[in-house]
């Protein structure tokens, strides 16, 4: 018998009926909570500038943080040196984390390693990819960028990283996501199950076209360290329209 029964039998019958029609209830409404439908949105990924000063970069990533959700920061310093790297990730690493934002260095396993960082992102490297995957602990994040080709996309996920990302860095940015990142990121949506994030346009507006993709996380960078009205507010307004999208309603 268990324990709740027992513990009723100390009642008077009258209290008794009513402390057992008040577990009924409580158990018909934990069901109903266990089988209710969880909207999922999809979430903003905050990519660092290219260059930047870092203590004046370190104040407004903590403005953009104030500002709402932030999955993670992607640490993308492509001209840095190991050192000015390592740098910026001592300071930004515990900035972010402290806001709940995982934290991705671009390129460089020492740095993900001494830095604390939650994650490695690699860019067209899939030699780099390989040796990572065989020798990262299972609890870092593992995410891919640069491919070119559908057939390049799918061999890269089948190798068991946590993210794919459409979108080329590199490229000069235009107020609207370019055209191709568009389409992988409805192709890979409707089709697969590794997460994938698609970089969005320079201008505020371009969240809306990305998010209809169904990718689960938009990477924003210019639209919000460039913004009119502080990152805070850009944030702010980023999370404000993911909202309005819904990827899936699963079971809890």
């Amino acid at each position: 018998m268990p324990l709740f029964f027992i513990y009723l039998l100390n009642f008077p019958s009258q209290d008794c009926l009513q402390l057992l029609n008040k577990y009924v209830l409580l158990l018909r409404r934990l069901n109903q909570i266990m089988l209710e439908p969880v909207t999922v949105h999809p979430r903003l990924y905050l990519i660092t500038p290219p260059k930047f000063e870092l203590d004046t970069f370190a104040e407004q990533l903590r403005a953009a943080l104030q500002g709402g959700d932030v999955a993670s920061l992607l640490l993308s310093m492509p001209e840095a040196n190991e050192s000015e790297l390592q740098a910026a990730a001592k300071v930004l690493v515990p900035i972010a984390q402290e806001a709940g934002c995982a934290v991705l260095v671009e390129n460089n396993t020492q740095v993900t390693g001494r830095s604390g960082a939650d994650g490695l992102h690699i860019s067209k490297d899939q030699e780099l990819l390989e040796a990572t995957i065989r020798t990262f602990d299972e609890d870092r994040i593992i995410g891919f960028g640069g491919v070119k080709t559908r057939h390049d996309a799918m061999v890269v996920a089948s190798m068991g990283i946590d993210y794919i990302f459409f979108g080329m860095l590199e490229l000069n940015q235009e107020p609207e996501p370019h055209k191709k990142s568009i389409d992988f990121g409805n192709w890979w949506a409707e089709v697969f199950e590794t997460p994938c994030v698609v970089l969005a346009g320079t201008h505020i507006d371009s969240i809306a076209t990305t998010a209809q993709t169904g990718a689960e996380f938009i990477a924003v960078r210019e639209a919000v360290w460039d913004h009119s009205g502080g990152p805070e507010q850009a944030v702010a307004q980023i999370n404000a329209v993911l909202q309005t999208y819904t990827l899936a309603e699963v079971e809890d």
